[in-house]
């Protein structure tokens, strides 16, 4: 039995003649991974970020295919594949630049010697690889977060082999992603197993099971991700498990602010919570906005009104926006200014504006709708929308629009939004996370079950564990731990000392 895929612009499917990945081949998978994590922790930081720059030189060579093969698989538009393609590209090539630097070993060295609690043996600490890692690949992302993405290019500069699960919105995409990187890394020298794959759901779970597999990098629902946990929990040996899974990433305008520039922020937010068909991790799904901003709420409803459907990524997701759009006003609080439609063909959708007095927030009303939906709190005061914010998931991002003779009274709203979020966004837009060494793209449970980010150079930070050598010959030591290597910056007998090449 072979997997088919879906073109979601029309609804129709085909067989992609790739089979799914029998438990025994999962096993095989992994034990190769396994070899090639003997021989890829052993190899220095200037070989892998090598590595990490072929990858990258492996999806640019092949990028005409790879976004015609999205294209043809999400219905998301060519150019926003490509972008997202360039985004991979560089992300690749960022933790290139970061293995090279060498900063996020954390290398720490504390020389024998006489404390306040007496004479001290010799610690040096480091961090370390921790083995293969899953990576599951997610629908909206087909690069960014999928087979090339932040989970894998983070678990290869870490040092570790990486076995993904396709996902199963588009297959092809998948296998077209993972042979360019395969070749790539093949053709630098790297062992056989430093990568592999995995289709459909059953090999995906055999997956996570698999004693071989150290931590899983998950990005998508909050349903599927619980499955994964539930699957870890009944492992023998617990793995960590990081996981994006559901954010609705409240936004915030004050009257100052819908005073000020009330047309220009409803032409950003209605861009972004419809951007790739409101199909983002980030996009804002609930916006507070004062009771008087009649001509904002206005103007986003003449946009909505005005939009052609767009295609949603799959069937599933089609039917489940159709069920929350019908939970969101099943109690009679949210009101619809525009009523989300199918398009005429495939798994396509207009979009749509729900509206409620903030008083009337409830969990019930604050449920994440994957698509174009976005729900507007109407509120008097500001305090309003703090009370209803304890009614909101916590989220990836927090988004405030206000003017600066306001800032002054804000400082209480600025805290409930650090209390919830992982990410706060000032006199901005939410989608479109930029990837660098600064961005956090985490936030408390629902959000991502850990503290860490899924972009930006400290991702890395995921897939390494503390070492400690104390009382260690130079001869065992790593390079970076020993007296006179100087080339990555290191913590020496407390005091933080730089880096110096040459």
């Amino acid at each position: 039995m072979t997997l088919t895929t879906t073109d979601p612009r029309s609804a129709s499917t085909t067989d992609t003649g790739i089979p799914a990945t029998t438990d025994e081949q999962v096993a095989a998978i992994t034990a190769a991974a396994v070899d090639a994590f003997r021989e890829l922790r052993s190899r220095s930081r200037g070989w892998r970020a090598g590595l990490l720059l072929a990858l990258a030189d492996g999806l640019e060579a092949r990028r005409s295919d790879l976004v015609a093969t999205a294209q043809s698989e999400t219905g998301l538009a060519e150019a926003r594949l490509g972008g997202e393609l360039t985004r991979t590209v560089f992300q690749l090539r960022l933790f290139a630049e970061a293995v090279a630097e060498g900063g996020y070993l954390e290398a720490i060295i504390d020389h024998a010697g006489d404390t306040p609690l007496g004479p001290g043996p010799d610690v040096r600490r480091i961090l370390v690889p921790i083995g293969p890692v899953a990576v599951f690949g997610s629908s909206n992302f087909p690069f960014a977060f999928s087979v090339p993405g932040g989970d894998t290019a983070s678990a290869l500069a870490a040092g570790n082999p990486v076995v993904v699960k396709a996902h199963g919105s588009h297959p092809l995409t998948s296998r077209a992603a993972f042979d360019a990187l395969v070749d790539a890394s093949a053709a630098y020298g790297a062992p056989h197993g430093t990568l592999g794959i995995v289709f459909g759901q059953a090999g995906g779970a055999t997956l996570v099971a698999d004693p071989r597999i150290a931590a899983v990098g998950f990005t998508g629902s909050l349903a599927t991700g619980r499955i994964l946990l539930d699957i870890i929990e009944n492992r023998e040996r617990p793995i960590p498990f990081y996981g994006e899974l559901s954010s609705l990433n409240p936004f915030i305008v004050t009257a100052g602010a819908a005073d000020a520039r009330g047309d220009a922020i409803a032409d950003g937010l209605f861009t972004s919570f419809t951007g790739s068909a409101g199909q983002l991790c980030t996009k804002p799904g609930i916006a507070f906005l004062p009771a008087g901003a009649e001509s904002l709420v206005a103007t986003l409803v003449e946009r909505a009104q005005a939009t052609a459907a767009q295609p949603l990524l799959n069937e599933r997701i089609f039917r489940a926006f159709g069920v929350i759009r019908e939970r969101l006003v099943a109690d009679g609080r949210a009101r619809v200014l525009v009523e989300p439609r199918p398009g005429d063909d495939g798994f396509t959708m207009t979009p749509g504006i729900l509206e409620v007095d903030a008083t009337d927030v409830t969990e019930a009303v604050a449920e994440e709708a994957f698509g174009p939906l976005i729900v507007l709190a109407r509120y008097d005061d500001l305090e309003d929308v703090r009370s209803a914010l304890r009614a909101v998931p916590d989220s990836l991002t927090a988004t405030l629009h206000s003017e600066p003779d306001e800032l002054a009274g804000l400082a209480p709203l600025v805290e409930d939004l650090q209390d919830l979020s992982g990410r706060i966004v000032f006199d901005g837009y939410p989608t479109g996370v930029r990837v660098s060494w600064g961005q956090h793209h985490g936030g408390p449970w629902p959000a991502t079950n850990t503290a860490h980010t899924s972009i930006g150079v400290t991702a890395i930070r995921r897939f390494l564990r503390p070492i400690a050598w104390q009382d260690a010959p130079e001869s065992v030591l790593p390079e970076e731990l020993r007296d006179a290597y100087t080339g990555v910056p290191r913590r020496v007998d407390g005091v933080l000392t730089l880096a110096t090449l040459g």
